[in-house]
């Protein structure tokens, strides 16, 4: 068992690729010491089974939320199905995984009609943001400024982070904190590992985005949340300090921004 504490903030585990071996995953996440993981929701049909997965094993907390890639499937009632999906289950730590994706898709417009009452969900119920952004920083970076100017803007996180040294002052500056993938182990990632180095130190996540972007040396597998601790080390080395600090920090972080187990109480759905 390892004598570290680590939180997971960002991963997939309903996918076919775990339905056979989901509780080996889990033992193996507490033996490299993951005492909770974050999972992603990236489309509401994938609710019921978040649901039932965080009540079976203790680790697992998650979020609601419709991923840009799958913006056609935001219709008038999705805002008070999340509603109620985040506050009917404590479990619930976030609303997302939301945001803007101009890599895979030029839908722009759909994408935005689907970001913004997530945004403003977010910000009425007070749960933070999971957000994915890719080839889209400039506009969300406006979203975001345009709902801070309002005082209407919510916390969170951009997951998986892509972008340049500015682009990360520019979201820090909005309040947001940075999660770094198994993409920082990369060699070739040079401007994400000089983002590694200088993020404040209470102001960054780490992550697996499992079953995707397995960290070196597991390149080419499926990833799982255990390899969170290859994230960390990596971290480790970039910041150059030691592997049980980056687990304190990016734990503290993760407990501060998702506020774990707190008993969330609103007058209605």
């Amino acid at each position: 068992m390892s004598d570290l504490e680590l939180i997971d903030s960002h991963c997939h585990l309903i996918f076919e690729n775990f339905e056979n071996d989901l509780e080996d995953v889990i033992l193996r996440l507490r033996s490299r010491g993951v005492k909770k993981l974050v999972h992603a929701c990236c489309e509401l049909t994938e609710i019921p089974k978040l649901k039932k997965i965080s009540h079976e094993f203790n680790e697992i907390y998650y979020s609601v939320g419709l991923h840009p890639l799958e913006a056609k499937k935001w219709e008038l009632s999705s805002k008070s199905l999340l509603r109620r999906s985040a506050l009917e289950d404590r479990r619930v730590v976030a609303i997302g995984e939301l945001g803007l994706d101009f890599f895979k898709n030029e839908n722009k417009i759909q994408q935005i009609d689907a970001l913004i009452p997530q945004m403003e969900l977010a910000y009425e119920i007070e749960l933070p943001v999971i957000i994915h952004c890719r080839d889209a920083a400039s506009e969300m970076i406006k979203i975001c400024s345009d709902l801070s100017k309002k005082g209407k803007c919510p916390g969170g996180v951009l997951h998986c982070w892509t972008g340049t040294p500015n682009e990360m002052k520019q979201f820090l500056d909005l309040g947001f904190y940075i999660s770094f993938s198994g993409i920082v182990t990369f060699p070739k990632a040079h401007e994400i590992r000089e983002c590694a180095k200088i993020v404040p130190k209470d102001k960054y996540l780490i992550e697996t985005d499992s079953p995707f972007l397995a960290p070196v040396p597991h390149r080419g597998k499926r990833n799982e949340p255990a390899f969170v601790e290859n994230v960390a080390n990596c971290m480790a080395g970039l910041r150059s300090t030691e592997l049980t600090t980056i687990a304190e920090e990016s734990s503290k972080n993760a407990e501060d921004l998702f506020k774990f187990d707190l008993l969330r109480r609103h007058n209605s759905c």
